[in-house]
């Protein structure tokens, strides 16, 4: 599991409980603004635990959010928090019950408590109960298990407890039903030989010498293969390595990882997810303020769409992601 680092970045995290952390991970994950999620396991007695001893440790499911404050304001954010829980049900949310589905907005910047009582005082005058949220600074945070992680992305008949059907300001879905990978024989007649090389034999091109190293347009990066959209150029820098570079991918679940210890090394392989395209490979050496993550990719893996030819394209609604 890929986890970026976002203590030094620019970006802003908080920790929101609110019952069964598959569907509350997977509603914000959905909303404008939001960077990246995880789940976990918060606020318990002990600083280890797992989901089979969460009742023990007096942890509560949590999803941790890493938010970008020139995008969503957490004022924002938590009113849209408020829509899907009851918070005035004492551990329970939905169906679920017991003390690791009970509410709770645990933060890590002191200066976000303000906020969160003003957010809260606000959604009390909501209630005739009073609200049994928890405000308190984070502790004793756990990754949940890896099968835990994105959960209704991977399973999407999954239960979840909330309508993800009114996510509020919407993120444009990459859906890779759009983009289904063409027969092996469609794929070598469409590209270059270097093309080929590169996403089905996983070659790697020279550096300084490729399409888009040093591109600076406005733009969409997508799967040469099969048009799903990987990177956006708003994501791009220069890394000084002589290949495209990306601090993240336009959806984290639109490329996926393998270990490669082709060369003498290991390092981790990156693919497209519809294609299985070789891209190139993922390190932990990029800039701090954007998660530390550097997505080296190589430019004969990609098709660049200029934002003013995306709504022709078919890319209209990404476009949204460049305002």
């Amino acid at each position: 599991m890929v986890i970026p680092d976002y203590k030094n970045s620019r970006y802003k995290e908080i920790y929101l409980a609110g019952g069964c952390f598959w569907g509350l991970q997977a509603y914000i994950d959905r909303i404008g603004g939001i960077e990246y999620t995880n789940v976990g396991y918060a606020n318990g007695n002990s600083d280890q635990t797992d989901y089979n001893s969460i009742k023990e440790t007096g942890h509560a499911e949590t999803v941790y959010v890493v938010y970008d404050p020139q995008k969503i304001s957490l004022s924002k954010l938590l009113g849209f928090y408020y829509r899907v829980i009851d918070p005035t049900s004492v551990n329970q949310q939905g169906n679920d019950r017991g003390t690791q589905y009970r509410s709770g907005i645990y933060y890590v910047d002191e200066d976000d408590r303000k906020v969160i009582e003003k957010v809260t005082s606000d959604e009390q005058e909501k209630h005739d109960r009073e609200i049994a949220t928890e405000i308190q600074p984070l502790k004793n945070y756990v990754l949940a298990e890896d099968y835990h992680q994105s959960y209704l992305e991977k399973n999407p008949g999954g239960y979840c407890h909330i309508d993800l059907n009114k996510i509020p300001e919407e993120k444009p879905d990459v859906n890779p039903a759009d983009y289904p990978r063409p027969s092996l024989e469609e794929i070598r007649e469409k590209l270059t030989d270097l093309e080929f090389s590169i996403t089905q034999e996983n070659y790697t091109e020279n550096p300084f010498n490729n399409k888009y190293w040093d591109n600076k347009e406005s733009g969409l990066y997508v799967d040469i293969v099969t048009g799903e959209p990987l990177f956006l150029s708003i994501d791009k820098y220069d890394s000084g390595t002589g290949w495209p570079s990306f601090t993240r991918p336009i959806q984290w679940d639109v490329v996926t990882y393998n270990v490669d210890r082709s060369g003498g090394m290991e390092r981790i392989e990156v693919r497209s997810r519809s294609g299985d395209s070789h891209l190139g490979h993922l390190f932990y050496d990029g800039p701090d303020e954007e998660g530390g993550l550097r997505y080296c990719i190589n430019s004969g893996s990609l098709d660049f769409v200029p934002l003013e030819e995306m709504e022709e394209r078919g890319y209209r609604k990404f476009r949204v992601l460049f305002e």
